[in-house]
This record gives structure tokens, C-alpha cells and sequence, in this order.
């Protein structure tokens, strides 16, 4: 099996963004143009054929998505690009934002025709500030050729789009955080029903989707139907892109086809673990992602192997820690980083990975109490599942994972 292919990244070092004359030279907007072509109803079943699902975290069925999305309808409808990547060590999205913006751009004009949306939005994460310019250039270079606007290429679409930038909150990762901030709110979760696709911006039909699910659309569309299949698993069809990271000799965004094993991804991408150090565990999703030790690493990256373990992909990142580093003092800093992160609305996630890091602390320095271990336990199960969100139902994922496969590292030690 090929360990790095470029289907969903394949105009990367080819054209200079926002040069839309370069992008055009290596198949541009020939997607949006046989998409155009199709009806709605082939366009979405096209998605459907491919097996695409979010690439945010979430996984949920793109096709799926589409079609709901196409059942609302109303005067206006809006079309969000989540690009508020905020999850620790994933930067797949600003690759793809910094590399080929017109792809990002292409696929969420396919997605306006599929699902009639009016109004498209890139919600950029504030961190992201030096890309503000490059994808104003981009959707200008747009316009001026009829790829936005009225008309488009000459069709009944009309459809134009807009940046948004956030403020630096990493929960308004989530959808509906990041329409409240949208609107003039903090960034928190909304109670649902009712779901965005009914009643997101300004309670107006909304299709959120992540920068590489609308990537991914432009290569599906673009490429004759199979080759995005032709890679990955029966269940897991297609590529993923990584943000491989961490104790590694050559991190970087990298395009797998999904069946590819951690461990062949971190030996043969990432050329082995720095220093030639051993792998003390590898974090898979970003933060809110699980520990899994050096024994869990022949796991193929598939959604079913990873379903069968009651784990996620999440993102995509892949964070390699070497054997120098303290896992307590690891854990600490994912609850230190929850608990700056926690909006505080609800009482699981608020006040949950404050008491985490409070038992994790007595362990750090040896005085943990004989109540602690079973604690600890008892409230990240409380948070995985009765907090609001999915911050607070993550939020414990790498403390649990951690007792599962390495009990002994969090337990028996320090006099414990």
C-alpha cells in the first residue's frame, strides 16, 4: 500500500494562491463545472457513493449531510466553512487553506448547488489572521472570472461568500458555538433540536462542514467516479489527511489512505521517533484524542478498527511522545488545557476538569488519596457522558485511554 498519495492535496507546490490562472492549469474548476452538470439529486448521491464522512472529528456521512441540509428550504440559506482548527496538534486545515484555498473554495460552491445554499461563509480561526488576505485575494480572483456571484458560469446559481474571523475560542470549533459567536454571543453550544440544518445562522437553514470535507468534494467531483474509493478500506473508503506531530524526525500534513497502521505512519512518514528514543504512547485526534501505547500501534487507521475500540480519529492528528515524557505530567496539561477552554455552561465540564486536575496534581506529587483513583474514574465518566458538548465529553478521553492500556503509569507508583 502507497504510504503518501495526493488526491485531496494534489495541487500542493504546483500554483502560487491566490494565482487562479495557476489553479486552472491543473484541472481548476473543472469539478464545479461537471457538477453543474448533474442534478442535485445526482450530485449527492455522488457524495453518497464516495462513503465521505466529516472530516472535522465528527465523521458524520457527507452525502447524508447533503441531503438533509437540501430539505430545508427557505429564502436564505447559509453554507459555513469551519476553519477555526483550534485542536492541538492538527494543522491539516491551514495546510489546505495555505496550499490550495481554491480547492476549499470549489468544493463549497459544489456543496451551495447541491444543497441550495445562498450565503457562503469561512469562518477563519484567529490564529489564522495571515491567511486573512490570501483567501480575500482568492475569492476576489473568483468573482472577477463568474465563479462567484450571480449567474454562475452562466447557470441560475447565485451564490457568493464572505470571511468571518473568530476570536480564538476552542470551543466554537463545535457548530453551534460557532454560529452563537456569529451572532454577537460567546461562543456555547446551543440545546438541540433544533439541528443547525433547520435553524443555524440567524435561525436560518445552515450546512457546517470542516475545510477538508469541501476539499475532499472537489477531488470526489473532479476525479472519475472510483478513484477516491479505490483507496482505503471497504467500510473507511478514501484518504485522510494527518498532522503528524510530536517526537518525530520529519512531522508534517501528510495524505494517507486509510487501512495504513500507526506504526507506518510514524516509521515510514515521520523517518522514526527523534533522538531514537522509544514511543512512550501516541495521541490519535488531537487533545481530546486517546493515549495509545506502543502495542496498540500495528491499529489500522480505519473507522472500524478505531469503532472497535471505542475510540476516534477525531481530526486526524497523530502526536508521537517519547519515553522521556511523564504521562501524569501530560495528562495535566490536557485537563490545564480543558479546564482555560471550558465555556462553563454546563456543570460536568466546568467543574469536572477542575477536580481532574486537582486529583492529578496529588498524584504528580505523591500524596494522592486512597478515594483518588476511583474518583478520577467517576467523574471523566460523569463528563464523557453527561456534559453538554463535545468538549466536555472529550475532555477526559486521554485520562481514560490512559487507564485502560497503562494503568500501572497512572496507579502504581510515587507510593500510590
Amino acid at each position: 500500500m502507497k504510504k503518501n498519495v495526493a488526491l485531496i492535496t494534489e495541487n500542493f507546490h504546483h500554483y502560487i494562491p491566490p494565482d487562479l490562472a495557476g489553479y486552472k492549469h491543473f484541472g481548476g474548476f473543472t469539478a464545479l463545472k461537471k457538477a453543474l452538470a448533474l442534478s442535485e439529486e445526482d450530485l449527492i448521491e455522488r457524495i453518497e457513493d464516495s462513503g465521505l464522512r466529516g472530516r472535522g472529528g465528527a465523521a458524520y456521512p457527507t452525502g447524508k449531510k447533503m441531503r438533509q441540509s437540501k430539505a430545508y428550504q427557505d429564502d436564505i440559506k447559509y453554507l459555513i466553512c469551519n476553519a477555526d482548527e483550534g485542536e492541538p496538534g492538527t494543522f491539516k486545515d491551514r495546510d489546505l487553506l495555505e496550499q490550495d484555498p481554491f480547492g476549499v473554495l470549489e468544493g463549497m460552491v459544489i456543496t451551495a448547488y447541491a444543497v441550495g445554499a445562498t450565503h457562503g461563509i469561512l469562518y477563519l480561526r484567529e490564529e489564522y489572521a495571515h491567511l486573512l488576505e490570501l483567501l480575500q485575494g482568492a475569492m476576489a480572483a473568483m468573482r472577477r472570472e463568474g465563479l462567484l456571484g450571480q449567474g454562475i458560469l452562466g447557470t441560475a446559481l447565485d451564490f457568493d461568500m464572505t470571511i468571518f474571523s473568530g476570536a480564538g475560542a476552542y470551543i466554537c470549533g463545535e457548530g453551534t458555538s460557532l454560529i452563537e459567536s456569529m451572532e454577537g454571543r460567546p461562543g456555547r453550544p446551543r440545546n438541540k433540536p433544533p439541528y443547525t440544518k433547520a435553524q443555524g445562522l440567524y435561525l436560518k437553514p445552515t450546512l457546517v462542514s470542516n475545510v477538508e470535507t469541501f476539499s475532499a468534494i472537489t477531488a470526489i467531483v473532479k476525479h472519475p467516479q472510483g478513484v477516491f474509493t479505490g483507496y482505503g478500506t471497504q467500510k473507511s473508503p478514501g484518504t485522510k489527511l494527518i498532522s503528524l506531530c510530536g517526537n518525530v524526525n520529519n512531522p508534517g500534513t501528510y495524505e494517507v489512505p486509510f487501512g495504513l497502521t500507526l506504526e507506518e505512519i510514524i516509521t515510514e512518514l515521520g523517518h522514526g521517533v527523534a533522538g531514537d528514543k522509544g514511543i512512550k504512547f501516541v495521541q490519535v485526534g488531537g487533545i481530546s484524542g486517546p493515549l495509545l501505547p506502543r502495542a496498540c500501534l500495528k491499529m489500522p487507521l480505519t473507522y472500524e478498527d478505531f469503532d472497535a475500540e471505542g475510540l476516534s480519529i477525531g481530526s486526524g492528528a497523530v502526536l508521537v511522545v517519547d519515553e522521556d515524557t511523564d504521562i501524569l505530567d501530560f495528562l495535566d496539561a490536557v485537563a490545564a488545557f480543558f479546564k482555560h477552554e471550558s465555556c462553563g455552561k454546563c456543570t460536568p465540564c466546568r467543574e469536572g476538569n477542575r477536580q481532574l486536575m486537582n486529583i492529578l496534581k496529588r498524584m504528580r506529587e505523591g500524596t494522592a488519596l486512597p478515594s483518588d483513583p476511583e474518583n478520577i474514574q467517576r467523574i471523566a465518566h460523569t463528563m464523557k457522558y453527561a456534559s453538554f458538548c463535545g468538549l466536555g465529553k472529550t475532555a477526559p478521553t486521554a485520562l481514560l485511554s490512559a487507564i485502560k492500556y497503562c494503568p500501572e503509569e497512572i496507579f502504581m507508583r510515587r507510593g500510590q
